[in-house]
Order: structure tokens, then C-alpha cells, then sequence
């Protein structure tokens, strides 16, 4: 075969090869402009991630972690109003990460509830002012033993007065809390602390592991005393001591009545 003609199959194989090369190009680069679309649109980071994101303090890596968490097993079986701070705690990769996540949402916790107390302080000094010759409750409309057959229904409300160190305010407490979702709520009034001392109250708190989510919702109110028990009793009551407050009438409850 001579040269010449050797030239012209080599040429003609070269045309049929190149058309399949370009096919093959212009196929992978389809494939990862697509890829390159879908991760892009998983990955979006809106303006609402970003204020949201930044209300939590958390940066655009961990939201999007807290994004992914919420589409799997953790938002079929959390509320829905779980903080992220708590859904990256829970599915924290390592101990430093869990402490981490821990200490944070302790301490938003902590500064919550100083502004709940500081809100029913002020709560509280609305009343004198407005309403100066008006108790808190009228003593004389409190009845005496009844015969009912339910001592506690679903529109009650209890009155828990407690101090600290003191095992029957402990004990009867943890009975309240048990029966939480028998009533409307339960308002804790603590005496012997300063006045103004909220770390003792919500350190008492925090001992006798009281939700925080109660308190934010006022299923549970924490209060100073502040002599609210002697009003309510003439005097005659003390620490632990329980009121049960149903309509306009007020009776006093007794442990064994829990």
C-alpha cells in the first residue's frame, strides 16, 4: 500500500472517532452542569435562613445541618416548635459538640427565665398600683370542706407556697408536677429568699426540675411570697401549704389529697 493511500484511511478513521469523542464531551458536561443545578438548589441559603440563622447565633454550615436533621427522624417526632439549638445538641457528633450546644441553650434558658421573673415583677407592681385595695384573693369566700367527688379538674388552678430547704415543700412538689397536666397550671410562690433574689428562684427551679417550656407558657408561674401566704390565710398558714383555685372559689388542698 502506498503512502498516499495510507494517508486517506487514516484521515477518514480520525472523522469517525471525533464525532463519538465530542458525543461523549458534551454528555459528561450535561451530567455535571445538572449535578452542579441539584446541589446549588439543596444548598440555597434564603434570607429568611440568614435572619433566622442569626437570631440563633448560628453560622450558614450549622443551619443548614439543622435544615437536613429537621427533614429525617427528628421532625417527624419532635414539636414543632424545638429550637435548633436543641435538635444540633440532640445530634451532636462528638462530646465537645454536645457540651457545646448544651451550654449554649443553658444559657438561653437562664436569661428567659430572668425575663419572665423581671415581667412578673412588674406584673405584680401593675396590681398595687392600679388595684391597691384589692386582694389577691377574697379569704372570706374560701369554703370549707366539700364532699366532691373530683379534687382536681381540667380549669383548676394551684397555689404551691414552698421555701427552700425544706424535704416536705420538696416532696409535695414533685406530686404537683406529676398531676401538671390534670389542671391549668400551678403558681409557685417561694418565701424566705430576699426580695429580688431570682437566681434562688431559678436555681430552685432548676433543682426540682421544672420545665422551661411550662414556664414560658404559664402552665407554671414562679413568685416571690412576699407575705402572699399570710393574706391568703390570715396568717394561719405555712410553707409547704396548697390552694386550689376553682372559679371565684379557693379551698386548701392537703398532700394526701394528691
Amino acid at each position: 500500500m502506498n503512502s498516499g493511500l495510507k494517508l486517506i484511511i487514516l484521515s477518514i478513521a480520525l472523522l469517525a472517532v471525533h464525532p463519538v469523542m465530542a458525543i461523549e464531551l458534551s454528555h459528561t458536561q450535561v451530567k455535571e452542569t445538572r449535578q452542579d443545578a441539584s446541589s446549588t438548589a439543596t444548598n440555597i441559603f434564603s434570607e429568611s435562613d440568614r435572619v433566622r440563622a442569626h437570631l440563633w447565633d448560628l453560622s450558614e454550615v450549622e443551619w443548614q445541618r439543622y435544615k437536613q436533621l429537621m427533614q429525617g427522624i427528628r421532625g417527624s417526632i419532635s414539636p414543632s416548635t424545638i429550637s435548633p439549638i436543641e435538635v444540633l445538641g440532640i445530634h451532636a457528633r462528638d462530646e465537645a459538640e454536645r457540651q457545646r450546644y448544651a451550654e449554649v441553650w443553658l444559657r438561653a434558658m437562664r436569661e428567659d427565665v430572668d425575663r419572665i421573673l423581671a415581667f412578673q415583677r412588674a406584673y405584680d407592681a401593675a396590681g398595687k398600683r392600679l388595684y391597691p385595695n384589692e386582694l389577691l384573693i377574697d379569704v372570706d369566700r374560701l369554703p370549707g370542706k366539700t364532699e366532691e367527688t373530683s379534687v382536681l379538674q381540667s380549669t383548676d388552678r394551684l397555689l404551691f407556697f414552698a421555701r427552700p430547704e425544706c424535704p416536705a415543700c420538696d416532696m409535695l412538689v414533685g406530686k404537683l408536677l406529676k398531676r401538671i397536666d390534670e389542671v391549668s397550671g400551678i403558681d409557685i410562690y417561694l418565701s424566705d429568699i430576699a426580695p429580688g433574689d431570682d437566681a434562688t428562684v431559678r436555681d430552685w427551679a432548676s433543682t426540682h426540675h421544672i420545665d422551661p417550656a411550662w414556664v414560658r407558657s404559664r402552665r407554671v408561674t414562679l413568685n416571690h411570697d412576699g407575705g402572699a401566704l399570710d393574706k391568703l390565710t390570715s396568717g394561719r398558714g405555712e410553707a409547704p401549704y396548697i390552694l386550689r383555685r376553682r372559679g371565684a372559689d379557693v379551698s386548701q388542698l392537703r398532700s394526701s389529697d394528691l
